[in-house]
């Protein structure tokens, strides 16, 4: 059985910051790819189908998806309209599943609002669509660090400086790990991406 990784990058982001991730999950024996996308020009939905015809490309029995921030929301507009995907694990990191207290606050300004481009199209506003798939998730969500919660302020603790912990909580997510570490960080800890090759594995 063959088994490949895809990550998916958040909003403003260029899939550049998974490469740590990426090396270490490589090592570990996995074939690792990083989806990107157009996080501000193009809606969720629309990069959720981008998306699935990547999926399809790959020459692969098991895909296990792996996704930060925003990326997660791609990932629930994917099973909400692809629900037919291959088997494999999915593992969020610091996605807002509730939506984003700071996009709320960000798309109420005229000069905010275009920070946000279209990941508020039924995404970082809190309406995305449910998770839809048989799946367990798995959430890392961080509990400490700035970012721009910090800087405009709204943001209930504990959080990782750009999205609070409870956003990230939901129903459907059967394991959910708090780790000390900020929205970016996470990224890069080695901790983290233990756990994420220990949930891949086993």
């Amino acid at each position: 059985m063959k088994e490949t990784v895809v990550l998916v990058h958040g909003i403003w982001m260029t899939g550049l910051e998974l490469v740590p991730l990426k090396l270490r999950l490589r090592r570990e024996g996995f074939e690792t790819h990083i989806f990107t996308y157009h996080s501000l020009l193009l809606s969720p939905s629309e990069n959720a189908r981008r998306l699935d015809h990547y999926l399809q490309s790959l020459d692969a029995d098991i895909v296990h998806l792996v996704a930060h921030s925003l990326g997660g929301l791609v990932l629930l507009h994917l099973f909400d309209q692809f629900p037919q995907q291959r088997p494999g694990r999915v593992v969020m990191l610091g996605s807002p599943l509730q939506g984003s207290r700071i996009a709320r606050r960000f798309s109420r300004f005229f000069f905010t609002r275009p920070l946000l481009g279209r990941s508020t199209d039924r995404a970082l506003l809190g309406d995305a669509p449910r998770w839809k798939s048989q799946r367990d998730l798995f959430m890392i969500a961080g509990d400490r660090g700035f970012g721009i919660g910090q800087l405009f302020g709204g943001l209930p603790r504990p959080n990782d400086g750009t999205v609070a912990l409870d956003e990230t909580e939901d129903a459907a997510v059967k394991l959910h790990l708090r780790v000390p570490y900020s929205h970016f960080h996470m990224l890069f800890a080695g901790p983290v991406h233990d756990r994420i090759v220990s949930y891949l594995k086993n």
